[in-house]
């Protein structure tokens, strides 16, 4: 696919990028793993794709997420937050708010259902996406004093947290599995630009990538999202009473490590078209991998969390009264005909209604919880 061409300054910034990039694997001796070459690539302070100033989100950016496609995103999903809250405490947590589209929904959701947080914490690290959010939640003043921004995550927290395509953007590991073994796959220099290299798998990454040998038969790619797991267990710790709602790209272990997708699931994306080379133009591409919901299902149990739902994203729409919300809007017929087109976007099969996921972990809330009333999964896991 031909991709168009960048701007001089994007371009530029990307040149910076890739030298950052390219001094730091000579300081390493030669080869960096792909996971901290995702990091860089994404967050590098004022280079990284999501730390510099290129615009990410909506029909001017580079992929629409959920809460750009139609309000009813986050109407649905208040309707699961507003008991959760009850059950825990008046605070909502969001992780990654991307463009503030989701923020300023839920709050507004959440205000009509009177059960508005007394706090709506964001955690972002991008100073250029706290400026969108604080300029999009600037539409409803009254609730935007309810919201504070966050470099870290909290000691302790009870209430609700929200993270909606946050996991598929974390660093991730890559490994092949080979006749002669497991390796790692990384990146080294070649000339001006870089290029794949491989090193025998070690340690912590080595002992996950043993777990699921018995059921691949090499040659195998795919990815380990070793960070997406400590983020998820970090929670264990830090929840006191409440629960976490993981929105994102993914699938159970046993479809994850399916023997036909033995080339893995990362891709880039840019300007709305996807592709495959990581190592184009670093730091204008977003990077994702799908999400292994087992292994973060796994990683929120053993942290002591308890597993409350897991279900297609369609599903868990439909569960929170999705439909019926859009049945009820008393716009003209042109703009109803845009919300349902919309809507059917996030919960057709062949859209994001089954390629996206919802895993709800918790501690301290009975179940079961609306979102899940019909069609979870949990057993799959």
């Amino acid at each position: 696919m031909s991709l168009p061409a960048p701007d001089a300054a994007a371009a530029e910034n990307s040149a910076r990028l890739t030298a950052q990039i390219a001094s730091e694997i000579e300081q390493a001796g030669g080869w960096l793993s792909f996971a901290r070459y995702m990091e860089l690539a994404l967050y590098a302070p004022g280079l990284g794709y999501y730390s510099g100033g290129a615009r990410k989100f909506g029909a001017a950016g580079d992929f629409v997420t959920a809460p750009e496609l139609s309000p009813l995103f986050a109407e649905a999903l208040a309707r699961q937050a507003a008991p959760l809250l009850a059950a825990s405490a008046p605070c909502l947590l969001e992780a990654g708010a991307g463009s503030g589209a989701l923020a300023l929904g839920l709050l507004r959701a959440l205000e009509r259902l009177g059960a508005l947080p007394e706090r709506y914490d964001i955690l972002e690290l991008s100073g250029e996406l706290r400026a969108r959010q604080q300029a999009a939640l600037a539409a409803a003043p009254h609730l935007a004093a309810r919201v504070r921004w966050l470099d870290r995550l909290p000691e302790h927290f009870s209430g609700v947290v929200v993270a909606n395509e946050l996991l598929d953007a974390l660093p991730a590991h890559l490994v092949a599995w080979r006749e002669d073994g497991i390796f790692e796959r990384g990146v080294e220099g070649a000339g001006e630009g870089l290029a794949w290299s491989e090193r025998p798998a070690q340690g912590a990454l080595l002992a996950a990538a043993q777990e699921l040998s018995a059921s691949l038969q090499p040659p195998y790619l795919s990815e380990i999202g070793l960070a997406a797991r400590a983020w998820v267990a970090s929670w264990g710790r830090i929840l006191r009473a409440g629960a976490l709602l993981l929105i994102d790209y993914g699938f159970p272990r046993r479809e994850y490590y399916h023997p036909q997708r033995d080339s893995g699931t990362l891709m880039c994306h840019y300007r709305h078209r996807a592709h495959a080379d990581p190592f184009w133009l670093p730091g204008l591409n977003d990077l994702t991998v799908h999400v292994d919901f087992t292994a973060i299902a796994e990683a929120g149990h053993d942290a002591g969390l308890e597993v409350l739902g897991y279900a297609s994203q369609a599903q868990f729409l439909l569960n929170c009264g999705i439909t019926r919300l859009l049945e009820s809007l008393g716009e003209t017929p042109g703009a109803r005909a845009a919300q349902a087109a919309a809507v059917h976007k996030l919960i057709s099969p062949a859209e994001m209604g089954e390629l996206c996921k919802v895993l709800a972990l918790g501690r301290g809330i009975a179940g079961p919880l609306a979102g899940f009333a019909q069609g979870d999964r949990t057993h799959a896991l």
